[in-house]
């Protein structure tokens, strides 16, 4: 199993769709997998039942899917890592290969600008300079939990094929 774990705009379901197709193993993206359980988007959880009880499921069914070895790449919420203790259910199964994809405060700020409306975490930022603090902010916050993943992978000026090879020589 790899999951695939950082911080929003950092790539991990766009990178998990790209593996899965060279190596064949089934992709699942843990936040769209919460939205079918549930029956509710993401967004709707937080506002119906608050973070406390996302955060709650979230552990749940990351619990559901990691509970055997299977060929899986599975993307984290940016969240997923920080909470309860769902690094430590991860680190502790051998066939589990965990990967930080680590993106730069300038890289996550072009990424997620464009895509605000999408992310209902920063969708009421409005400026730049907000968005930047927020993210700078909240990155040093998450940063030691994503240390923590078995491999650090750099997305900074790599092509997704670029990123997705590296992850792919490093388990192969």
């Amino acid at each position: 199993m790899i999951v695939l774990l950082g911080y929003m705009g950092s790539g991990k379901t766009v990178v998990g769709q790209v593996i899965s197709g060279l190596i064949g193993f089934e992709f699942i993206d843990l936040d769209h997998y919460i939205e079918f359980k549930e029956g509710k988007k993401i967004s709707e959880i937080f506002e119906r039942n608050g973070a406390i009880y996302f955060r709650k499921i979230e552990n749940k069914y990351l619990k559901e899917l990691i509970k055997e070895d299977r060929k899986v790449i599975l993307s984290l919420g940016g969240g997923t890592p920080c909470y309860y203790n769902n690094m430590e259910l991860l680190l502790n199964k051998s066939y589990i290969h965990t990967f930080y994809l680590s993106a730069g405060i300038k890289t996550l700020l072009n990424r997620l600008n464009d895509d605000k409306i999408n992310r209902p975490i920063i969708s009421g930022i409005t400026g730049e300079d907000e968005l930047l603090e927020f993210i700078g902010k909240h990155l040093f916050e998450r940063r030691p939990y994503y240390q923590r993943a078995h491999h650090q992978i750099t997305v900074d000026d790599k092509s997704l094929s670029q990123i997705s090879k590296e992850i792919i020589s490093t388990l192969f």
